[in-house]
């Protein structure tokens, strides 16, 4: 998960920090399958739950478990933050591995 902060997208559970140009100018990686926690497939448009509260870094919101996501789009070539998503309205990256597949 991800959120933005001025120009920088920023990572609330480990503190990385890119710029979007960055990820832009990035080459176009190979097709990685990827899943999720357990192990499913993940595709774009699926419906995800998340599996642990997250705390979003510099607010004092937390998304809690079982929080559905409908819609995510998959991120490849960014690192472990491979899920776009919007939850409440926020724009969001997520990592695979806090979210099931629904």
């Amino acid at each position: 998960m991800s959120y933005e902060m001025g120009a920088l997208l920023v990572c609330p559970l480990c503190g990385h920090e890119w710029t979007a140009e960055s990820v832009a100018a990035d080459e176009p990686a190979q097709e990685a399958v990827i899943t999720d926690a357990f192990g499913t497939v993940l595709a774009d448009h699926d419906s995800v739950t998340i599996i642990k509260d997250l705390k979003i870094k510099g607010s004092s919101s937390v998304i809690k478990v079982g929080t559905k996501v409908r819609g995510i789009r998959l991120r490849q070539g960014v690192g472990d933050h491979d899920i776009e998503c919007r939850i409440e309205g926020v724009s969001m990256q997520l990592k695979s591995g806090v979210v099931k597949k629904a």
